[in-house]
């Protein structure tokens, strides 16, 4: 399957139809911190830190620094006009080649990055090398077998069957990190609220900042959308948009 290129189109809407609600943050970092346990400061390196959805908070929680990692000029761009702070430091960088030195980092995290990864066991050494043992990795992903009823499938089911191809198992996962010396914490799950409505649920995907929208024909992106308009139509109380999203919690041994 053909890598998105984030430089070409998905920077100039990411921001607008991937937006992560404030106490939504807060719970996603609540997580992190639980597992990450309490001693402070700690250093995080964000790999695939994107336009820096999370790199701020992160390091109000943890202290800094805060190092994201993004190999997307126009993402990280955005990145440091947006999403400033004085204990993060974005970096041009892959998750090949981190550009940080060894046993820098107590926390690492991959939030919807792994799909991304063409070098999936280089990843998972290169994760090895940076993190001090007993480091926290936190691989938040589609996980096939977890998400068989996301919403958006019922209106694109072109999407279902080209994530299934896409995205991993949490075996996979399982199996990519144990060679390079984690072993798995937990298999978490936070309860994300994506939109308040299916309206606003539905302008958001109209942005397309999915990169599955990327590999799907425009004939049955405009047959979704058209289903979905007509649901928003029939919507006579605003009904809020929910996932439960997985993550694989790794400690380094």
């Amino acid at each position: 399957m053909d890598k998105v290129d984030y430089d070409r189109f998905q920077h100039t809407v990411f921001a607008r139809g991937r937006a992560i609600a404030p106490d939504v943050l807060v719970d996603w970092i609540s997580a992190f911190a639980r597992y990450a346990g309490p001693a402070r400061p700690q250093t995080v390196l964000d790999l695939g830190s994107g336009i820096g959805r999370f790199t701020p908070a992160l390091a109000d929680e943890f202290g800094g620094p805060v190092y994201g990692v993004e190999p997307s000029i126009r993402m990280r761009e955005i990145a440091q006009e947006s999403a400033s702070h004085p204990n993060v430091t974005y970096l041009d960088g892959r998750a090949e080649r981190i550009p940080l030195p060894d046993n820098s980092c107590d926390v690492a995290l991959l939030y919807l990055v792994l799909h991304h990864i063409a070098g999936r066991d280089e990843a998972a050494l290169e994760l090895a090398r940076v993190l001090k043992r007993g480091g926290k990795l936190f691989v938040r992903t589609t996980f096939v077998e977890l998400t068989p009823d996301l919403l958006w499938y019922s209106y694109f089911p072109g999407a279902k069957v080209i994530e299934e191809r896409h995205f991993p198992t949490v075996a996979e996962v399982e199996r990519t990190f144990a060679p390079a010396g984690f072993s798995v914490v937990e298999l978490a799950c936070v309860r994300h609220r994506i939109a308040d409505s299916l309206a606003e649920y539905t302008a958001r995907l109209k942005l397309r900042a999915l990169s599955t929208f990327e590999h799907m024909t425009e004939e049955e992106i405009a047959e979704g959308f058209a289903r979905m308009d007509a649901d928003v139509a029939a919507e006579t109380a605003p009904r809020p948009v929910a996932e439960d999203c997985h993550m694989l919690v790794f400690t380094k041994d």
